[in-house]
């Protein structure tokens, strides 16, 4: 009974020491989705790439964001960092989203110096408001959100009557 306990811990350790994840996928998309800020006026998409074997240092994670305003995609890379387990991928400002259409991000995973793909993965993510809800000009400005005076808001009711 002691060999085949001892044959069978040899056996699990052995298992163990294979390529860290082998099949298994490099990420998987965390979330994700369209942020309206009001406050700015700005809409922007992202997403959270988490790791889910180890990722070699240096190896490059490229986002590839279809453009709503039309145009050349949106490209944003991050390089992996030993032992980082998350990775947060978000556009700058964009233009142009519509309510309930379908954008299109595509994940690469490339080697580091090579720039050999190693996995890919896309992801659709869809927006459920237009952005013609957001206002004109921003409602604040400033790192302490000061009421924009240039905004709607900032102008009092005897100023709309004239």
């Amino acid at each position: 009974m002691k060999k085949i306990a001892i044959l069978w811990f040899c056996t699990a350790v052995l298992t163990g020491c294979g390529e860290e994840g082998g099949d298994k996928p490099y990420i998987e998309f965390a979330g994700g989705g369209f942020v309206f800020n009001y406050n700015i006026a700005e809409a922007y998409y992202g997403f959270v790439a988490r790791a889910l074997r180890r990722i070699p240092e240096g190896t490059v994670l490229e986002a590839e964001f279809e453009n709503p305003d039309g145009g050349a995609p949106i490209v944003v890379r991050h390089t992996a960092i030993e032992g980082r387990a998350e990775y947060v991928f978000r556009t700058p400002g964009v233009q142009g989203v519509e309510a309930d259409r379908t954008y299109q991000v595509n994940l690469r995973i490339l080697e580091s110096g090579t720039g050999k793909l190693l996995a890919s993965y896309s992801k659709a993510f869809r927006s459920t408001a237009d952005q013609a809800i957001l206002p004109k000009v921003p409602t604040t400005i400033g790192p302490g959100y000061q009421l924009n005076p240039d905004s709607e808001f900032a102008k009092s009711p005897a100023d709309s009557s004239n």
